[in-house]
């Protein structure tokens, strides 16, 4: 992909390859409102166009900070290639590769705010396409190299985030349904009651017709939390108090009936125990999660990690065939709401750290010494 398939301007800016190939005259509006936006050093354009100094050598892009050179000296060209097959070296103060060495990247960065802007608008590849001057194929393609996922797939979990948002608000599901950018009740029910494990009316009272239970336990990582559906466990927490615990879940289900249940709780919570202290987890044990696509994903790799390894994000990544979206299975790990069940604690940094963790840098060693059967 190159930077010019970001060049999204006015048709008056469209211009060749490069002034050269116009025979070196700047004097179309393109090549005006260039020279305006290197003048003002507008950010904005980087990455769209570089401009070359005749009277230096060099090239930049336009919001380089060194003093502006005399117009007659500035040839624009669309992409760093062309400036250097003409001659030109890049600015080792503004380094305008970095923007262009990243084109799919930045691209890829535009696509996503452009969709979380429009989801209550048709977002079809075509559309998309058309929007940044890419072929849907092509489009599509670059997306799922850089997230992971398909445009499409990144927009319905950004309604569905938006849609639990509101919910957990208070908001009408109805109100919520259209501001989340659902176009009917059907297709909101179609499309949201599997990701969110129930309906959205009962996920607005907070699970009420599927109760939640909870207990608390003393773990070696400090104190846990587990809550459950009628389905299988919703949550593992850990905190330093049962109030934070209680807080937590709160947050997840903020009108649920929740209900302490020692009693019922105990057989999961003496499995996740065993788990924690050098023993295998029980395979059968139930879990009632919601997730996207990607995450599914995901999880359920990172539940095939044999007990006591660990793998890398960019392994995992990899394995799940995706080897470009480490950063998103990060974030799926980020985002696990039943810590050792699914072991996203397994997951380190390549260098061998152990990099990042929802309940604490420190938690995750310990739970990753403890398989590894030392003493923590």
């Amino acid at each position: 992909m190159t930077t010019n398939a970001i060049l999204n301007l006015t048709e008056a800016m469209q211009m060749a390859p490069s002034d050269q190939s116009r025979g070196g005259k700047n004097n179309d509006k393109g090549q005006d409102l260039r020279w305006q936006a290197v003048l003002a050093r507008d950010a904005n354009e980087d990455g769209k166009f570089v401009f070359a100094v005749s009277s230096t050598g060099v090239y930049c892009r336009p919001s380089c900070a060194a003093k502006r050179p005399r117009r007659a000296n500035v040839t624009f060209f669309a992409q760093p290639d062309q400036a250097e097959k003409a001659g030109y070296r890049a600015c080792l103060r503004c380094r305008p590769r970095a923007i262009a060495g990243h084109g799919a990247t930045e691209t890829v960065k535009a696509i996503c705010r452009y969709i979380e802007q429009h989801l209550d608008e048709p977002l079809t590849l075509a559309r998309l396409g058309s929007e940044f001057h890419q072929s849907p194929f092509h489009l599509h393609r670059t997306f799922k190299s850089v997230l992971g996922i398909t445009p499409r797939a990144y927009a319905d979990s950004c309604r569905l985030n938006q849609l639990k948002g509101n919910l957990r608000s208070g908001h009408s599901v109805t109100r919520s349904m259209y501001d989340a950018g659902y176009s009917s009740s059907s297709r909101l029910y179609e499309r949201t009651a599997s990701q969110l494990g129930m309906t959205p009316d009962k996920y607005r009272r907070g699970a009420i017709a599927a109760a939640i239970r909870y207990t608390f336990a003393d773990s070696p990582l400090g104190r846990m939390l587990i809550a459950a559906t009628d389905k299988g466990i919703c949550a593992i927490q850990f905190a330093d108090t049962d109030d934070e615990l209680e807080q937590g879940l709160r947050h997840e289900f903020p009108f649920a009936n929740r209900r302490r249940d020692d009693k019922a709780m105990r057989p999961w919570k003496e499995d996740l125990l065993r788990q924690m202290r050098g023993q295998r987890l029980n395979a059968a044990l139930p879990l009632d999660i919601q997730a996207t696509a990607f995450q599914r994903r995901v999880w359920t790799h990172l539940q095939t990690i044999p007990f006591g390894a660990t793998r890398s994000y960019a392994a995992v990544a990899k394995a799940i065939g995706q080897p470009t979206a480490t950063r998103a299975v990060a974030r799926a790990c980020a985002t696990n709401p039943v810590a050792v069940a699914i072991p996203c604690h397994r997951v380190v940094s390549k260098s061998g750290t152990a990099g990042g963790y929802r309940w604490g840098a420190e938690r995750k060693k310990a739970l990753l010494e403890l398989e590894a059967g030392r003493t923590v």
